[in-house]
């Protein structure tokens, strides 16, 4: 591993083989990382060349997060024509624009032009529009046109996702035609599973699987052994509307059609797999207030995401300090309800969350509707009323040993019964409201749930004490 020679300075199994880049915790190896580092420094581009050019695109992009700043642009200029553009869409999106904008177009363009549509597509949507028409303008113009319509169709949508090279063919041809044209053409798919039967207009007639088509004899007609397309998916579908359609009814791949039902494209399941996982991980980060930030941020752009959401918290906090401040004797008087307060306030904040990601991940994947709303609203109703009833129990206990004064226990005891079943159905019922308005529940239901359940625990249990000991 420490010899000089490009080829020997990896590390390899006892067999030979080279080893695997990543640890057992799934990262970057330390070593590869340092041997990668040493060998951009000294512009080792054999080492390169035979060590990370021959890596997968996923392990490039993850080699490429891994690694320094000032390593990235190196290790692209190094590789010259051997480096895998691929690997660009698999890196978040702050890494991937640092790169290309230090990018000759001419090279973009040359390296665009052996990707498939959907990955130049999702290089190319990156970039100011000034650099995206030069380098279109440099492509054949039969790709130019495709890339063009795909990033003509709004941003989140199948059209852009959707993959343009397909194999489509009309229904009187033969099942012997359609074997020797997959043969001698050159220009397909790299993978594909189905074949698309169109008129000559282009709209969609139907779909032949691969294996149907090499179960059949060659004399028999396409239009006699294909069936209705399953769910094709308009071009302007929302990808995650799309996704679902893949998760609903198992498709390894879908039609993409436009407003005519004319074949534009194919959505394909690992597309729809990177999909699935950007609004997952979408849904989550807006779950905590942050946006679309990445962990390739700067300091500035990292602070300035989360701003907006910790100056409507801070709004919020004030709201329930002032719910505080209406019992302000009250606590002069009995130390005790300052001691105790918090624990109302948090087990609801708690109860609140719980019910509140519950729903919004069902939102987000249509498990809920109006039509089991009020099912879901009534379980979780009870399922307050229960938590509530079992913590009353265990914190009463607890304050009125804790003080040895058993009314103080049965104070905060009906005051955590009110604030749980507050939290379920705040957690249920805001999420729907905001869905309702049009509002995205899962960025702004945070801060509300927390705020009613702060506001309603402070009243409850400091209200309640105020009147049971007259303070």
């Amino acid at each position: 591993m420490t010899t000089t020679d490009g080829e020997d300075r990896i590390r390899r199994r006892p067999d030979g083989e080279e080893a695997d880049i990543y640890d057992e915790d799934g990262n970057v190896r330390s070593d590869f990382l340092a041997l990668v580092g040493a060998a951009i420094a000294d512009r080792d581009t054999l080492f390169l060349r035979q060590n990370v050019a021959r890596l997968h695109e996923s392990e490039i992009g993850d080699l490429l997060e891994a690694i320094q700043p000032d390593q990235r642009l190196a290790l692209v200029r190094l590789l010259g024509d051997d480096f895998d553009m691929t690997a660009l869409t698999e890196v978040d999106e702050v890494i991937r624009r640092e790169i290309v904008d230090q990018m000759p177009n001419e090279q973009i363009a040359a390296a665009i032009g052996e990707l498939d549509s959907d990955d130049a597509v999702y290089i190319l949507e990156d970039l100011d529009k000034e650099d995206r028409e030069e380098i279109l303008a440099q492509l054949p113009f039969t790709e130019r046109v495709r890339l063009r319509r795909a990033l003509d169709y709004p941003e989140s949508s199948a059209g852009r996702r959707m993959q343009t090279e397909f194999v489509a063919v009309p229904p009187f041809w033969t099942v012997g035609q359609t074997i020797d044209y997959m043969r001698d053409e050159e220009d397909l798919p790299y993978s594909f599973s189905q074949i698309f039967v169109i008129d000559p207009t282009f709209k969609l007639l139907g779909a032949v699987d691969l294996d149907q088509i090499l179960r059949t004899k060659r004399q028999t007609k396409i239009e006699q052994i294909m069936r209705e397309t399953n769910h094709p998916v308009p071009a302007e579908m929302d990808q995650e509307e799309a996704a679902q359609l893949f998760e609903q009814y198992d498709l390894l791949s879908a039609a993409v059609v436009d407003e005519n039902g004319r074949l534009v494209g194919v959505l394909t399941i690992d597309d729809v797999v990177d999909v699935i996982h950007e609004e997952a991980d979408e849904d989550i980060k807006r779950l905590g207030g942050v946006g679309d930030e990445e962990l390739s941020d700067n300091v500035l752009s990292t602070a300035r995401s989360r701003f907006l959401w910790l100056l409507i918290n801070l709004g919020t906090a004030m709201l329930s300090a002032s719910v505080i401040g209406l019992f302000d004797a009250s606590i002069e008087k009995m130390i005790a309800l300052a001691v105790l307060m918090p624990i109302v306030a948090s087990m609801g904040g708690n109860a609140g969350t719980q019910t509140m990601t519950v729903t919004v991940r069902a939102l987000a994947t249509r498990d809920l509707d109006i039509y089991n709303a009020g099912r879901i609203i009534r379980r979780e109703a009870g399922v307050g009323i229960l938590n509530g009833i079992v913590f009353a129990t265990i914190m009463g206990a607890i304050a009125g040993t804790w003080f040895h004064d058993y009314q103080l226990g049965g104070v905060i005891a009906a005051a955590m019964i009110i604030n749980l079943i507050a939290a379920a159905l705040a957690g249920i019922l805001l999420p729907l409201l905001l869905d309702k308005v049009g509002a995205d529940p899962a960025i702004a239901s945070s801060v509300f749930v927390t705020t009613v359940t702060d506001c309603t625990g402070f009243f409850a249990f400091l209200g309640i004490a105020t009147w049971w000991f007259g303070i």
